[in-house]
């Protein structure tokens, strides 16, 4: 979460604002309890700000039940139409507007990176939460992908922290999985250390959507570049500020991705990355 502040905080800076002397911003952190969130958005609203910004769908969703007034900037959310958050990504309608993570082609290419990744690759797990919005759609292609790939997908649900260590042994031993493939889940990406460390543990190689996981000790992400949306995030606050509607400000979609290895994690698995991926990474950690 560091690393998103600071990348909103140069955005804001990049705009001319400096904090404690043209902007103020208040910050609030839930720190692993979703449940508080409804507090903390009712909180920022008695402060009467001029607007907030959000982390993500949940945070969104909160912000949205206390406030039909207060500006809302989503820093990201995969599915704002699917979650009624916006009429339309052009026209928002409401009070809600700003950046959108959901890319459909995204789960064909950390598909192509793991086939790349992995000689002979033919079976891969796909673990995630269905419920989580734009799981669907994201699942829908990677089953596209995986046609195309000639690689066999075996489908594990996650319900909660309890089915972490299930799903992996249900890939690798029972699916005989060569290799997972880890769709958005609230209890995986809360869980994420441990979710790395039963994927080392298991000896499977495992890509990821987001960063958070490889930085925390998993093997590889490909995905888009959350802290160039939290650096975006400031615009729509800027445009805000100056009276512009949040239901005329189009909803953006990504503009930037990154490729992480952690090759820790690799060698941990016994795993030798070709030097054709190597070479493909934005970031390597070493």
């Amino acid at each position: 979460m560091k690393a998103r502040i600071e990348a909103f905080q140069q955005g804001l800076r990049e705009l001319g604002y400096v904090e404690g002397q043209n902007i103020l911003v208040e910050y609030r952190f839930a720190e692993g309890n979703l449940d508080r969130l409804r507090t903390l958005a009712g909180e920022l609203v008695r402060l009467k700000v001029d607007v907030i910004v959000t982390e993500g769908t949940t945070a969104t969703r909160f912000a949205k039940e206390v406030t039909s007034a207060v500006p809302i900037v989503m820093a990201q959310d995969p599915d704002p139409v699917g979650t009624g958050f916006v009429a339309s990504l052009s026209r928002p309608g409401g009070n809600i507007t700003g950046l959108s993570n959901l890319r459909s082609d995204l789960g064909g290419k950390r598909l192509e990176i793991l086939k790349d990744t992995i000689p002979g690759l033919s079976r891969v797990a796909v673990i995630g939460t269905s419920a989580t919005p734009g799981n669907t759609q994201a699942l829908a292609d990677v089953e596209r992908a995986a046609n195309v790939l000639a690689l066999r997908l075996q489908i594990f649900e996650v319900s909660g922290p309890q089915d972490i260590e299930t799903a992996f042994k249900a890939a690798t031993t029972d699916g005989h999985a060569e290799a997972v493939l880890v769709l958005a889940s609230p209890y995986l990406l809360s869980n994420r250390t441990r979710v790395a460390d039963v994927a080392v543990r298991s000896r499977i190689p495992t890509m990821y959507y987001t960063s958070d996981y490889v930085k925390d000790g998993g093997l590889m992400s490909y995905g888009v570049s959350v802290t160039d949306l939290f650096r975006r995030a400031a615009t729509y606050v800027d445009k805000i500020v100056k009276g512009a509607r949040p239901g005329d400000l189009p909803v953006e979609q990504p503009a930037k991705f990154e490729f992480i290895i952690n090759l820790r994690a690799a060698k941990a698995i016994g795993l030798t990355i070709p030097r054709n991926v190597f070479d493909l990474a934005d970031e390597v950690i070493e």
